[in-house]
């Protein structure tokens, strides 16, 4: 995996503004990994694994620290704070297999961890349990109880949860939660941290950035979009600088 070049972003955002989540994700480690993995390998991957590979590439463009915001769900406070690139980085215990096997409440179950191709059949406008249901039938590769087949859908709700359970033990990275203290109302909490979402959200701003520096320097020195975008960062503000004193 490579840093991506301002070029290379502003490609992949352009694309990125018309796609859902999941295929920014993997237009962004398709451009990153180019020579080196399949962009259908990529897409295979577990969640867990793509957002390892994402967080990786989110340090390489913007560094190892992350700034966020988040409100207090008990008095509404923002919390402005910096979360270090290393610390939301969970290794599983082992590597997962391809397939899980599970025993529980008299079901046998094997299924796989879901990949973004899975999480791209999801309904944007379903509820939370419609797509775990969609997610969990894709993945599930059988399920038996007495030795009889039970489709996804009537398993109870036990078992589905256990399932989960045991899909987040073998890919910790696919859920990444902060703990969060409100320094107003000393209020505790959890906050989960998308990579996807967040890193997206950079790239949007540095998007806009970089084109506002393409216009007033076109504007200004008649140079191209290329050549404007192969200028060193500092370069490019020095020049921006000499505009606008």
């Amino acid at each position: 995996m490579r840093a991506l070049s301002a070029g290379e972003l502003l490609t992949v955002w352009e694309h990125g503004v018309s796609q859902l989540p999941s295929q920014r994700a993997l237009a962004l480690l398709a451009a990153a990994c180019a020579n080196e993995t399949p962009p259908d390998r990529l897409a295979h991957l577990s969640i867990g694994q793509r957002d390892e590979r994402l967080l990786d590439l989110r340090e390489r463009t913007f560094g190892q620290h992350l700034a966020a915001i988040s409100a207090c769900p008990a008095c509404s406070e923002v919390l402005e704070f910096t979360v270090n690139a290393a610390d939301i980085r969970v290794a599983p215990a082992s590597k997962p297999a391809e397939t899980i096997g599970l025993a529980h409440a008299g079901y046998e179950l094997q299924f796989r961890l879901p990949n973004t191709l899975d999480l791209v059949t999801v309904d944007q406008s379903a509820d939370r349990q419609t797509n775990s249901q969609i997610l969990l039938k894709r993945c599930l590769t059988f399920a038996r109880c007495a030795g009889a087949e039970v489709p996804a859908e009537d398993l109870p709700s036990e078992v589905v949860a256990a399932v989960s359970e045991r899909m987040a033990e073998a890919d910790p990275q696919a859920d990444v939660q902060l703990d969060l203290a409100c320094p107003q109302c000393e209020h505790r909490w959890h906050s989960p941290l998308d990579i996807v979402s967040f890193f997206w959200s950079e790239i949007n701003a540095l998007a806009l950035r970089l084109l506002n520096d393409v216009h007033a320097l076109a504007s200004a020195y008649g140079w191209s979009e290329a050549a404007i975008l192969a200028l060193a960062p500092t370069r490019r503000q020095a020049y921006l600088d000499l505009i606008h004193q």
